[in-house]
């Protein structure tokens, strides 16, 4: 029980979120996480998407950032 606690820690960040490490690996990443790693609040973030300020792709229910999109948004300075 002890070795699950330790493996969830290692993939679990804070706030029940995906640890850094394995965001970094993925090619899309959730509202809430882009939220996390811009420093803003998660309704904030999913009121950005409803204005079309940040790139989300929808996939069935679910609502992803490239990670491509998202860091080329950040490097022209704003939203598209």
């Amino acid at each position: 029980m002890e070795e699950l606690s330790k493996a969830r820690e290692n993939v679990v960040g804070r706030r029940g979120l995906p640890h850094p490490a394995v965001v970094e690996k993925r090619l899309c990443i959730t509202v809430p996480e882009a939220a996390a790693m811009l420093g803003i609040s998660r309704n904030f973030a999913y009121e950005l998407v409803r204005r079309r300020e940040l790139p989300v792709r929808k996939f069935g229910k679910r609502l992803l950032i490239p990670r491509v999109a998202l860091e080329k948004m950040l490097e022209q300075g704003g939203s598209q």
